[in-house]
């Protein structure tokens, strides 16, 4: 578990294939710290175990589906990657629940400042904007951030400057893939409602009144 607020930029130092695993390995140094083989990192929002680490670096085995499933597999040597510990239970918790598990990704359609913002325009798939809300939270590579607006297949974000300056979104350029997860409670609230299935022959009693009615929504 993540909180979407990230510790530091890493950097992708490169990545070793055998028969049956992938593993990357990348440069670090904030998130190294108190860490034991077997902890968790998010990468670019992409939970990872640690397998191995030095002085200035760990190594993370990745399976074949994460890579065609994440922007992982497009990663270039000296790629910036979002990078963030797992929560302690004694944690602040600045940004949102964050699991690492990847629901899509999104495409970048346009980027444009607007005074102190950045604002950023991304496609998604329909399957994915159904689990995201106006003012609701998303977390892209990794960030926790606020939706401004979805609204046909189109997700925006705005950025404050400290986020554009301390992740590497502001790396980013119309084209390219975004790791994006969406809320976790959302899910939970889309499947309850009979969402995921809608052939299901006995409906949950739970409605839209029902949250509102119970001070849920």
């Amino acid at each position: 578990m993540f909180t979407g607020i990230i510790q530091e930029k890493g950097e992708f130092l490169g990545k070793s294939k055998s028969e049956h695993k992938y593993q990357l390995k990348i440069k670090a140094k904030k998130v190294l710290a108190n860490l034991t083989k077997g902890d968790s990192i998010a990468v670019n929002g992409v939970c990872l175990t640690v397998v191995n680490f030095g002085d200035n670096y760990f190594k993370a085995d990745i399976m074949p589906e994460t890579l065609k499933a994440t922007n992982l597999s497009g990663l270039e040597k000296g790629s910036s990657l979002n990078l963030e510990q797992s929560l302690k239970v004694s944690d602040f918790i600045g940004g949102h629940f964050v699991t690492g598990h990847v629901d899509s990704t999104a495409v970048v359609k346009s980027i444009k400042r607007e005074n102190n913002a950045q604002i950023i325009k991304m496609e998604i798939d329909s399957e994915t904007e159904k689990l995201i809300v106006n003012k609701g939270s998303a977390a892209l590579n990794g960030v926790s951030l606020t939706v401004m607006e979805i609204r046909n297949g189109i997700l925006t974000i705005s950025l404050i400057p400290e986020t554009w300056s301390e992740t590497n979104l502001a790396n980013l350029s119309p084209g390219d893939k975004v790791n994006l997860e969406t809320d976790i409670l959302g899910k939970y609230v889309y499947q309850i409602l009979g969402g995921v299935n809608n052939n299901t022959a006995e409906k949950s009693k739970i409605s839209k009144n029902f949250l509102a009615e119970n001070g849920f929504i």
